[in-house]
């Protein structure tokens, strides 16, 4: 991986050493206080290119238009809200989206199978161990996000979300979250609201291409803001599971990627 990845900076061919223990140190305390970390320029400079004209091909020729509308839960009905509740908002998201299956071995799927990578990221999770998914499609996802086009407010399904910023647009595209806007113990559907009809000041911020992403998104909503200008947004979303074998049922395949198999 010493063509792909900054070593010198993020150390993850040696575990265990000084400047591996440092850097895992660092990206826990960084986790804990702001529920997200960053490792800019974790590609090279001089490796995008190549990373991101293997997969542009694809998207453009081969990709799912993933369309959807929803609230922030992803769900038809809260049990304890009126349909009416501004919590229950709906929004548009839009992207398009390749599979693992269709990447061959493009470099964001030799990070993904490198085991270096999953061993870092257990270490700053405090998982035990980390196993890449058995699924042929969900395992690794690219999502591009044409003029217009964009992730809205949402909380994860799981506990955390690791991405790859591979191209930034012109214009827009940027992160923004409102951190533990609700809790295990505590929905906080004012807070929801809020936020939704524009009374709180979530944190934006602006990454750079080449950027690792860790983020803690079950409790904290978070947004893609819309693309703008001729330049797509391209991300690549790696999927880990503290269990082996995890695989998507048919149902949601065909939900998030328009097909089975």
């Amino acid at each position: 991986m010493c063509d792909h990845i900054n070593l010198q900076d993020y150390p993850l061919d040696q575990p265990g050493s000084p400047k591996w223990i440092a850097l895992v140190d660092d990206c826990k305390a960084k986790l804990a206080k702001e529920g997200l970390f960053n490792l800019a320029a974790f590609i090279k400079v001089d490796a995008l290119p190549k990373a991101v004209a293997e997969l542009k091909p694809v998207l453009e020729a081969e990709a799912f238009i993933h369309a959807r509308k929803h609230n922030i839960y992803f769900k038809n009905e809260i049990e304890e809200l009126p349909a009416d509740h501004p919590a229950l908002t709906k929004f548009e998201t839009s992207n398009r989206t390749i599979c693992a299956d269709q990447m061959g071995q493009a470099a964001v799927i030799q990070l993904y199978e490198w085991s270096p990578f999953a061993q870092f990221l257990a270490a700053v999770m405090d998982k035990p161990e980390l196993f890449t998914m058995q699924d042929p499609l969900a395992r690794v996802n690219v999502m591009g996000y044409h003029e217009g086009q964009a992730l809205n407010w949402h909380f994860d399904r799981s506990e955390f979300t690791t991405t790859l910023l591979l191209q930034a647009p012109e214009v827009g595209g940027e992160f923004e979250y409102d951190q533990d806007l609700r809790s295990e113990d505590d929905p906080n559907y004012a807070g929801v609201a809020d936020l939704l009809e524009g009374r709180r000041n979530p944190t934006r911020i602006v990454l750079e291409p080449g950027t690792l992403n860790i983020f803690k998104g079950k409790n904290t909503a978070h947004r893609v803001t819309p693309v703008k200008g001729d330049r797509d947004r391209i991300i690549a979303v790696f999927s880990f599971y503290e269990r082996p074998g995890v695989q998507f049922s048919e149902k949601e395949r065909i939900g998030f990627y328009g097909r089975a198999a």
